[in-house]
């Protein structure tokens, strides 16, 4: 496809324009469900992330996992520090290398923000069939590795 009709396309239906829309719509959804427990949005979907894994994590995999920045990753987990969701644990064989641990008041929310965030996958699915979620899982990666 030639640069004039990518530019008329993008005119009435941008790729881009509507993967912003469905981000924005996403984030308000998980703000709205977060604030019930008095997070906010980055934080449920972290304190998700963090109480779904079965190993170790590390800042490295908050980052890696949401495309965030390390100023932007610290920032989040100083925040859920404050609010008594983490703490930071350094290895014994590396001293930079801090370990995110759940505390008492992050479990107390894991019932409900795995229900959440399953619901809101489940809602988001409905009327998609497993081919075409294939397609668009290929179209994505294709798009996030176009613009790493």
């Amino acid at each position: 496809m030639n640069g004039w009709w990518r530019y008329m396309r993008s005119l009435s239906r941008s790729a881009a324009r509507y993967v912003s829309k469905l981000s924005n719509k996403i984030r308000r959804r998980i703000d709205a469900l977060s604030s019930k427990r008095e997070l906010s949005g980055a934080q449920g979907k972290a304190l998700h992330f963090i109480l779904t894994q079965t190993g170790d994590v590390f800042q490295k995999d908050i980052e890696e996992e949401y495309g965030l920045r390390p100023p932007t990753a610290s920032e989040l987990l100083k925040k859920m520090e404050r609010n008594g969701l983490i703490r930071r644990e350094s290895l014994p064989e590396d001293a930079r290398m801090k370990r995110i641990l759940v505390c008492e008041k992050a479990l107390c929310y894991k019932e409900s923000v795995i229900t959440d965030l399953t619901e809101l996958e489940e809602e988001l699915l409905r009327g998609v069939s497993e081919e075409d979620l294939e397609v668009f899982f290929r179209v994505m990666e294709q798009m996030m590795k176009n613009i790493s």
